[in-house]
């Protein structure tokens, strides 16, 4: 099996470069035997948006994937993987889960409900499987990338591998 890491730039405090620290995505990945490749990028202790995000790891807005949650008119919640340069249509996602409507958590519940961090939410590893849709475009890219579970890693492989692992469904999720 081959693992790729690439390191955009990673500095330690005072600028000294460091190595990659692997994330529990990264190990559920290699657990499973699943190919990725890992990037990282420099950031601060806030999250960056989607489009920076590929800007700095040299990727397609279209090939990177923002990971979203939320919760249905029963209670239930769902986790939404759309291209970060798009929006979720909120409608269409009700849809695909089967729900009369959804609606985004608040900011403050994604640690607790997900394990992860706003900016490093992945679709992979959460505290809990919640029922996961990623948008249609996905599988005519032969690779996707996703948060590697914190803000700076992302984690790009073959969207079959992710909606495998996930136990995923695609749908038409975008404004």
């Amino acid at each position: 099996m081959r693992y790729t890491i690439q390191v955009t730039k990673i500095t330690a405090k005072g600028g000294a470069l460091m190595a990659e620290q692997k994330t529990n995505v990264m190990r559920v990945l290699e657990q499973k035997k699943i190919p990725y490749t890992a990037h990282s990028y420099p950031h601060g202790d806030e999250a960056v948006d989607g489009v920076t995000v590929a800007r700095l790891t040299g990727l397609d807005p279209a090939q990177v994937f923002k990971t979203l949650v939320t919760v249905g008119a029963s209670k239930r919640n769902y986790v939404f993987v759309i291209p970060v340069a798009e929006e979720l249509d909120l409608k269409k996602a009700a849809k695909a889960a089967g729900e009369k409507s959804v609606a985004m958590i608040h900011v403050s519940e994604i640690n607790a409900l997900t394990g992860y961090v706003r900016g490093g939410c992945s679709p992979i590893g959460m505290k809990k499987q919640f029922e996961t849709f990623y948008h249609k475009s996905c599988l005519k890219l032969p690779t996707i990338a996703v948060s590697a579970g914190k803000i700076g890693a992302q984690a790009e492989l073959s969207p079959d591998a992710l909606i495998k692992i996930t136990r995923g469904k695609t749908a038409d999720l975008i404004v």
